[in-house]
């Protein structure tokens, strides 16, 4: 069987080829296709599941339970306050958060008393606290506001850098695929969306980018003035090339993250740490698939108009050279 590095290496030299570039419709159907699905999935199961941050409300937090399941919480919050919608979550091995409608001090203190109760506490281990909806439409505006920037600022150096305005368009589709992928699983799955959710997802646009920024790289290169072969060949042979050290980097970067949200989501309970490392998780694998099979397609779909014009305007007897 053969090794990574001697696959990598045949990729490198040419020796084996993936058909990324020449198949780009294929790949384009693939994105599209999941994109649609994720869409579908996300709109027939209701919608994101958005946190309390963002659709205010009344939080409970027991502690010191021996039972972790979220039936007793419902029941208990029910009994009290029946049109309350309660949802609970665990938070390690003795302790769970319950996420209730807004409610009053007086209904409040009922349901610290019925908790108790239902999980065997004393009323003290249960906390209560009320946060509005004003503060979490105030993270999602600054969170808008620092993806817009960051847009922009990528878009304006990677045209600078690159000296070309069609790798930036190809990273913004990728960027934008991330994104929208990463968004769709939550919708489809379940997950609850948390500012720490938010900034997990602003996250992984930066490990995007970088992969993006490599590939582009080798890409310049292959296509410096006096290469050989043809513009969209040239082009494949540098994402294959990367192709490798692409797997590689998302590897490592995948383990730790997968490790952080393992410790944060069973071990330690801690839901900060668990929807950050999510995100991060679900982002860098979705980035280094679309760094491949997204950025460099478009990107030789972009220039490939460029490459007909260039090649009609050779003489006649030196076009065989370019085909």
């Amino acid at each position: 069987m053969m090794s990574l590095t001697t696959f990598g290496n045949s990729l490198y030299t040419g020796e084996r080829s993936v058909p990324v570039i020449p198949k780009r419709r294929l790949w384009f159907s693939i994105a599209i296709g999941v994109l649609l699905v994720l869409a579908l999935g996300t709109v027939v199961r209701g919608g994101f599941v958005f946190g309390i941050e963002f659709t205010g409300g009344s939080e409970f937090r027991v502690t010191g339970v021996s039972d972790t399941s979220d039936g007793p919480a419902v029941d208990a919050v029910a009994a009290v306050v029946p049109e309350a919608d309660a949802r609970a979550t665990g938070l390690g091995p003795d302790a769970l958060r319950v996420q209730t409608d807004e409610v009053t001090d007086e209904q409040a203190g009922e349901i610290r008393a019925a908790l108790a109760d239902a999980y065997g506490v004393d009323v003290g281990s249960v906390a209560f606290s009320f946060i509005g909806p004003s503060w979490g439409a105030d993270v999602t505006s600054q969170a808008l506001r620092a993806l817009v920037v960051f847009l922009v600022l990528v878009s304006i150096v990677m045209a600078v850098y690159f000296r070309t305005w069609k790798m930036a368009v190809a990273a913004l589709a990728s960027l934008a695929f991330d994104m929208l992928v990463t968004a769709g699983v939550y919708g489809v799955v379940g997950f609850e969306v948390t500012p720490a959710a938010v900034i997990g997802f602003l996250t992984i646009l930066g490990y995007s980018l970088y992969d993006t920024v490599v590939v582009f790289d080798k890409v310049r290169e292959n296509t410096a003035p006096g290469s050989s072969g043809t513009f969209l060949d040239n082009i494949n042979l540098a994402v294959n090339q990367t192709l490798v050290r692409s797997i590689n980097t998302s590897v490592v970067a995948v383990l730790p993250i997968a490790s952080i949200l393992f410790i944060g989501a069973v071990l330690l309970g801690a839901g900060t740490l668990r929807d950050i490392a999510l995100a991060l998780f679900i982002g860098t694998i979705v980035g280094t698939w679309s760094s491949i099979f997204v950025a460099a397609p478009v990107y030789a779909a972009l220039r490939k108009n460029d490459e007909i014009k260039a090649e009609s305007t050779l003489p006649k007897r030196e076009r065989g050279a370019v085909v």
